[in-house]
């Protein structure tokens, strides 16, 4: 059994698997939630047969299904009854906030969403604090429900 990742830039990333019993799988995982499953044929590797398209819920339901139990932090999956996503917010040249401190955009307090990362083109900047400068061109990485992502959205973008 063999996996291997790779990052699909501007998509997501791909998780291919061989299995023992000597078959290919895959999975892309989009940065906008979708999943998916590749399934390939055993007599050529990279001749897919099939693909079954998983929006966000339908694949965490079939991971839940494929390995019942524990979630990440030690607790049955779903027990905390959170409905988080992780989205990615450009900040264009007519952004309000381009060129000023991340604090003024008072994001998490507005929307309840937080900015954990920004992603420029010479790195990215983890925890970025209230006084970091965003840039036109940068992608905001937000934590937070769907909702309070797509407000944050909306703020950056000046709607």
């Amino acid at each position: 059994m063999s996996t291997h990742r790779t990052p699909l830039p501007g998509v997501g990333v791909q998780y291919d698997l061989a299995t023992r019993g000597g078959r290919h799988l895959s999975v892309v995982a989009h940065e906008d939630g979708r999943r998916f499953v590749g399934f390939y044929s055993p007599e050529d590797p990279d001749a897919c047969q099939a693909t079954v398209e998983l929006d966000s819920d339908e694949a965490a339901r079939l991971s839940e299904l494929i390995a019942p139990g524990d979630g990440a932090n030690g607790l049955p999956s779903g027990e905390l009854g959170l409905d988080l996503v992780t989205e990615r917010v450009p900040l264009g040249p007519e952004s309000p906030y381009r060129s000023r401190p991340l604090g003024d955009t008072r994001a998490r307090t507005r929307t309840g969403a937080s900015i954990v990362a920004v992603l420029r083109r010479t790195g990215a900047v983890p925890s970025p604090g209230p006084d970091f400068r965003l840039e036109a061109g940068d992608i905001l990485l937000v934590v937070g429900t769907r909702e309070g992502a797509g407000e944050v959205a909306d703020l950056i973008a000046g709607a």
